[in-house]
């Protein structure tokens, strides 16, 4: 039995990861979710940014909540325009994914802060990042680390061929 349960566990253990992973895509109910990246961070930065692509085939849903390990705080954040500066803010309520329609998180945009790292977060790595939908429920995507100014998900830059 003893390989029996090592098959499990492998296969376990493979679940959450290798579709994201491969196509870097999770999907619950109407909802897909893909291109998820975060930015390096330099030093000791405490905080981080992640963002993704997230599409709509179904009615209107709201992105309730993130989490992940790599921080004592996940929270979904927002750019203000405050004057002349732009300002992050905490998104109360979520961030409206429209119906049949889109929401992109990206620099200068709606995104995931990630706030109180327990570590750097370092080009090449990656890390599970949960997110919790109103309709669509919950899912798990594969957040890629790209460099300190990635404005994309590393293995959706082809710029460097």
């Amino acid at each position: 039995h003893m390989k029996f349960s090592l098959v499990a566990a492998a296969l376990a253990t493979m679940l959450v990861t290798p579709a994201v992973a491969m196509d870097m895509e999770a999907k619950v109910g109407d909802v897909t979710v893909s291109g998820a990246f975060a930015r390096a961070t330099a030093g000791r930065a405490k905080a981080g940014g992640g963002y993704m692509m997230i599409k709509n085939v179904g009615v209107a849903d709201i992105l309730l909540d993130a989490d992940s390990d790599v921080a004592d705080r996940t929270e979904l954040h927002t750019h203000i325009r405050d004057g002349d500066v732009m300002r992050m803010r905490k998104v109360e309520g979520g961030i409206p994914v429209p119906e049949k329609g889109m929401v992109a998180l990206k620099p200068g945009g709606y995104h995931i802060m990630f706030m109180g790292l327990k570590a750097p977060l370092k080009k090449g790595e990656n890390f599970p990042l949960h997110l919790t939908f109103e309709s669509a429920g919950k899912v798990t995507v594969n957040v890629q680390v790209g460099s300190i100014g990635a404005m994309k998900a590393p293995e959706m830059d082809h710029s460097k061929h």
